[in-house]
């Protein structure tokens, strides 16, 4: 296939400023995405051992709400009932006493509730681990502080950052299409390194064509819903309802202790729910006028709008089914329009196996914006003619080159780190979250500042080590808590990840230790230019 010469500079410069432009930022989202998709594992990793107790069997569970409703009027707000056993779920039931919000509460404790052996209710405060939500906030706002409205700045700039990269996604598809089949699979190493990169960069961006096509489309509709559903409802839905007619608000508020038994609303939602599993409920404004429960219902074979469910609304008071438009496999016209984006997105679907997929996608993605950046200053290096004095690489080149090499690996030693903290002091730190808060910023703010202080190619060296450092952290904190406890054998995939990490890294660090020494002068990636 030809295409004209300008309009594929037309096209290249698009993808490349564009690409330059959200492409750090984008890095953090995906690296710490790949990671969300194991938010239990890791929240159960860093989280010290203690007995879970027996999770209370359905035809107990009245028993446990009424006692809890009863003695704790915390719990009147609204309450999750648990009905699996999940790697850091620790009771059949919870609750919060602060207020519930999407922001996170770095000291907002938690009840739990279940029954003993005799029946009777133990219920106990603590302090919840939100070290699995802290990274799922790193994916969607890049660590970003601030707010705007009711949402967090970073989230707005990153479905800005969406917009570019959905942008960088098509130019860079017509740039390739004139040399595609000869390129498709053509990866070239030798002594053009830059040949090299624009390979690997390509291969990695169209055989993941489709998957970051839905992430793109998906992190702008996340990051500006508020807007677009304003929008419709203005222009399209005008006095109509957007979603379905809520429920009329009862004449006085409701109180908790008439709500119906759990067992009845749990077999009304099992007759309506067909082959998913009912993984939790949980009660909203159970004394409001407008109470409601969602049903979070699992089932693989599905696509879900959830990060790991589809939903089922019902009345808590009355059973009745507020809205069934979110049930697997019985989703509205437009939800079975609209939720296979959002699984896509997430993930939810196909079991473990297709969370190891997107793990490697979401690697793989950090990658691509990575070599972007790095061709992007390949690009503009400035070439010691012969003969000439060396030249001075420009200082948009210099600053680019230091950003990439501190944001990029400053995120994975942060996390790594984060990681490391929480195995080390769960147990004995007052308020662990806020350690982690610590330990992430200081780590990559500090990477951050040591590869401008240093220079990208001094750096890349120091902080690749770094990451040997922290990746390797993981399992030697793993093997020394272990004996001081008991041993955590379903962290063993965390530990082992965190090996290939290291092994890696220990690769990249003595490749670029001796890139850096045999590098060409005129690169921003010599020794003789790191200043």
């Amino acid at each position: 296939m030809k295409i004209r010469s300008d309009i594929l500079r037309v096209y290249q410069s698009l993808h490349t400023w564009v690409g330059i432009s959200a492409g750090l930022l984008l890095f953090i989202g995906f690296f710490a995405g790949a990671l969300t998709m194991f938010k239990q594992p890791l929240d159960h990793w860093v989280s010290p051992p203690a007995p879970l107790p027996a999770m209370t069997s359905e035809q107990h569970i009245d028993s446990l709400a009424l006692q809890a409703l009863a003695q704790h009027t915390a719990a009147h707000k609204g309450f999750t009932v648990h009905l699996g056993q999940h790697d850091n779920t620790a009771a059949t039931m919870s609750w919060t006493a602060g207020r519930p919000g999407r922001e996170l509460d770095f000291s907002g404790k938690q009840w739990t509730a279940s029954l003993d052996e005799t029946g009777k209710l133990q219920a106990k405060e603590e302090l919840p681990s939100i070290l699995a939500q802290m990274i799922d906030m790193l994916h969607r706002t890049g660590g970003i502080p601030g707010e705007i409205g009711d949402e967090y700045l970073g989230g707005y700039l990153m479905g800005v950052a969406g917009i570019l990269y959905f942008l960088a996604l098509v130019s860079g598809v017509i740039l390739l299409l004139p040399t595609l089949v000869k390129d498709f699979f053509a990866l070239r190493p030798g002594k053009n390194r830059k040949r090299f990169w624009l390979d690997a960069h390509n291969i990695i961006g169209i055989t993941s064509l489709p998957y970051h096509i839905v992430i793109s489309v998906t992190v702008i509709v996340f990051a500006f819903h508020d807007q677009f559903y304003d929008s419709l409802a203005e222009v399209v839905y005008k006095d109509q309802a957007m979603f379905g007619t809520p429920p009329a608000a009862a004449a006085k508020p409701y109180e908790a202790k008439d709500m119906l038994p759990l067992t009845s609303i749990i077999s009304k939602v099992k007759a309506e729910a067909g082959d998913s599993r009912i993984s939790e409920i949980q009660f909203f404004g159970l004394e409001s006028p407008r109470p409601m429960a969602r049903v979070a219902l699992v089932n693989p074979r599905y696509l879900v709008q959830g990060p790991e469910a589809g939903y089922l609304i019902v009345h808590p008071y009355t059973g009745v089914v507020i809205n069934a438009s979110m049930l697997p496999g019985k989703e509205s016209p437009w939800s079975a329009i609209v939720g296979p984006f959002f699984s896509l997105h997430f993930g939810s679907y196909g079991g473990d196996m297709m969370r190891w997929v997107y793990f490697a996608f979401g690697l793989s993605g950090a990658f691509l914006f990575y070599s972007g950046n790095l061709l992007w200053l390949e690009k503009r290096r400035k070439v010691q003619r012969p003969n000439q004095a060396l030249p001075l690489q420009t200082l948009s080149t210099r600053l680019m080159a230091a950003g990439t090499v501190g944001v990029c690996l400053g995120t994975v030693a942060g996390v790594c780190f984060t990681l490391v903290a929480g195995k080390l002091f769960a147990a004995t730190a007052k308020n662990i979250n806020f350690v982690y808060l610590f330990v992430y910023y200081s780590v990559f703010l500090g990477a951050l500042a040591w590869a401008y202080i240093r220079g990208a190619a001094r750096s890349s060296v120091d902080l690749l080590w770094l990451c040997v450092i922290a990746a390797l952290s993981i399992p030697c904190s793993s093997a020394f808590m272990t004996l001081r406890s008991a041993p955590n054998s379903t962290g063993l995939g965390v530990e082992l990840v965190a090996i290939a990490m290291t092994l890696a890294f220990i690769f990249a660090a003595r490749k670029t230790g001796k890139r850096i020494r045999d590098e060409a002068k005129d690169s921003v990636w010599s020794l003789q230019t790191s200043t």
